[in-house]
Formats: structure tokens, sequence, C-alpha cells
């Protein structure tokens, strides 16, 4: 069996897929996307394509090898991500070839469904009570918002309160048996970040995540010993050895991408580095349905696994939604808040390849937002 053919897809509303076939005719997907950066890595993927046809797709490793570490200059989002798509392609195409699951090939499943959280509250979180009463009633025991809007560097009394009003609200409608993240998203300034953890131990959240930026590891200690509540980070860390700067700074709960952070073969080192760190892994998924099924697999058999994001219902998708681009929708049916392992061979995942090829005449241009303080000074999104 040879590879034989690579292609690439823009589909809205900030996604990319990339389809490899072989000589036999089993096709893979994989999901290769910096949102807002998609063309760069569609140039990336077509040039690590060069390593990869002609050659046999089963040698997952040696091919995830050669597309990290064959350019003299290596790493960074673009390329850690054109990896990532071809490399949960690579194990798709391995596991139909077999009639297995990926979780069965990376050694059985150590769980039999998988805990999500649903996105409530947008960009500039607001309705927040009727948001999370919404998902509460639709099964979800755990969300996630964003903890506030654009923040100055060092916040008004009014800002800090703005956060803890939100926090406060979500704990009452969710009781005391379920549970929410809040998302700082490098929004707030390591100052603004020692003033508020210890202020939010009270309503108790899952996690903070993205307390400060990732290039802003080294203040990291400071906020582990700011307040009890777990610090998470990492859907802006690409490889293991970055993880290891997080975990030794005291991150609590890592949250690699599976379509940024090298693939299926990465995230399972990145996974077994935060298990010998005693961390938990709760995969950062705000993506379509090749990334989720990818995410899942690897869930199924990591057992420092939290809880997967999703992003059925996200502030994001106005042009297109998950389910759009699927066959069957029966592998992302919510129970209670879960996703049920199944034994579909590969990722799992029947993809519409005519709504792919559709959707990608049309293509999509997203770019985040540009945010800036009332002076005209950037801010962070």
């Amino acid at each position: 069996m040879k590879i034989s053919r690579i292609e690439t897809f823009l589909a809205p509303p900030r996604w990319m897929f990339v389809r490899v076939e072989t000589d036999e005719g089993t096709v893979g997907w994989g999901e290769p996307v910096v949102e807002g950066r998609a063309e760069p890595v569609r140039a990336a993927v077509d040039v690590l394509a060069e390593y990869l046809i002609g050659a046999d797709p089963m040698r997952i490793e040696d091919h995830w090898q050669v597309m990290t570490k064959g350019g003299f200059y290596r790493g960074g989002p673009v390329l850690s991500s054109a990896v990532a798509g071809l490399d949960q392609a690579l194990w798709d195409i391995k596991g139909k070839t077999y009639g297995q699951p990926v979780h069965q090939l990376l050694g059985g499943p150590v769980r039999d469904s998988i805990r999500a959280y649903a996105w409530v509250g947008g960009d500039e979180p607001s309705a927040v009570r009727e948001a999370v009463t919404e998902q509460v009633e639709a099964g979800f025991t755990a969300v996630k918002m964003n903890a506030s809007g654009r923040m100055t560097p060092i916040a008004t009394r009014a800002e800090i309160r703005d956060v803890l009003r939100r926090a406060e609200t979500a704990r009452e409608v969710l009781g005391e048996e379920r549970d929410f993240a809040l998302d700082f998203h490098g929004r707030v300034s390591a100052a603004n970040a020692r003033r508020l953890l210890p202020l939010l131990t009270e309503t108790a959240p899952l996690f903070v995540e993205e307390p400060v930026l990732s290039e802003q590891l080294h203040v990291v200690p400071d906020l582990v010993n700011a307040s009890n509540i777990p610090i998470a980070l990492g859907e802006r860390l690409f490889a293991r050895h970055e993880f290891l700067r997080a975990l030794q700074a005291g991150v609590a709960v890592v949250q690699p991408d599976i379509s940024h952070a090298g693939g299926i073969s990465e995230l399972r080192r990145i996974a077994s580095l935060a298990e010998v760190h005693g961390a938990q892994i709760a995969p950062h998924c705000p993506l379509g349905p090749v990334a989720l099924a990818a995410s899942l697999q690897v869930a199924f058999t990591t057992p420092n696994f939290l809880i997967q994001e999703q992003s059925i219902g996200i502030h994001y998708n106005k042009a297109a939604e998950l389910l759009d681009y699927v066959a069957d929708p029966e592998p992302f049916r919510f129970r209670g808040g879960s996703l049920v392992r199944t034994d579909r061979p590969g990722l799992g995942v029947e993809v519409d390849e005519a709504a792919v090829r559709a959707a990608d005449r049309k293509g999509h241009d997203w770019r985040n937002p540009v945010w800036r303080h009332e002076d005209g000074a950037f801010a962070e999104w």
C-alpha cells in the first residue's frame, strides 16, 4: 500500500480538512489548521506531502519523525498543525486497514465514555445565567466561559467584580455537583491574575485556563501559589518540550490541541509526560468533527484524561456546524454530557466528502478579531 494523493479543503466556519488516499482506495481524514492562519498551514501540508506521496502509510512514527525533523528549521504552530492533520489521517488509514478503532491500536480503552463541556457566554461574556441553564437542561455537567472581555492591564474594581459575578452566577446555577471552567484567554495580565485567583476560590472553578500568555510561563509558579484553583494551559504550546516547562511550573491541567500539537502521535506523549507530573489532560478542541474524533480516540486510552472541549454550539460557528460535515452524527451524540465509545474503525467518524468539497468551493478567510483598549492601544483577544 502506498500514499497516492493528498488534498486539502477549506471549510467554514474556520476549519481545514486533509484527505489522504492510498493506491488501494483507503482514505484517511485529518484536520490541520491554525484558526485565522489556514492558508499558510495549507501550504505547509503541500510541502510535507512531498515526503509522503509514494510512501507506506503504515509507518506513522517514521513519517512523524521526518515531517517534524526533516527540515533544519522546526516547530511552530503552522508546521506542527500541518503535521497534526496528516498524522490524524495516517492513523485513520491504519485503523480502517485493520478494521479497528484507533484507540485499540493505541493499547485499548481505559474508559467507556468521555465527559465534555459546553461553551457559554461568547467573547464578551453575557447572559451567563440563561446560557448555563440551557446547557444544564441539555444534560451537560460542565461548562466553560470566558472570564472577561478585554481587560485593562491593571483592572478597575468594576472589571474585577464583573469576573466574580459571572463565576458566582455560574456556580449558583450549576450547584455543587456540576462544574464550570473559566478561560482568562491570555487577556488577563499577571497582576490581574494574582488579584483574581484568590477572589475566585470560593466559587471553586474546575480550572482557570490561560491565566497568562504561554510565553509568560515564568510567572506561573506565583499564580499556582496564589490560590488552590487548578491552573490549565496549553492550546498555544505545540511540543513536549514546551509542555515540560509548563508542568515544571506547576500547571495542573494541560490542554494540547490534536490539530496543533503534532496530532495523535504527539498528544499521546504529552499525556504521558503530564501523568509523570501528576497532571490531567483536557484536550483543546474548538474545531471540527475530525479533530474531535481524533481527540476522543486518544482520550479513551489516556488514564489521566479529565474532560474534553467540543465545538457544537460554540460562538465561533456562525457559517457552519460540526455535524454539517459528517454523514452519521451518532458518534457525536451526547448522553448525560458525555460521548460514548464506539468501535467504528479508524477515527470513528464518517466524513461527508460531498459536503466538504462543496464547502471548499466557498472556502473561508476567517480571522480572529483585533481588539483595542479605549485609548487605541492593542488589547489581547
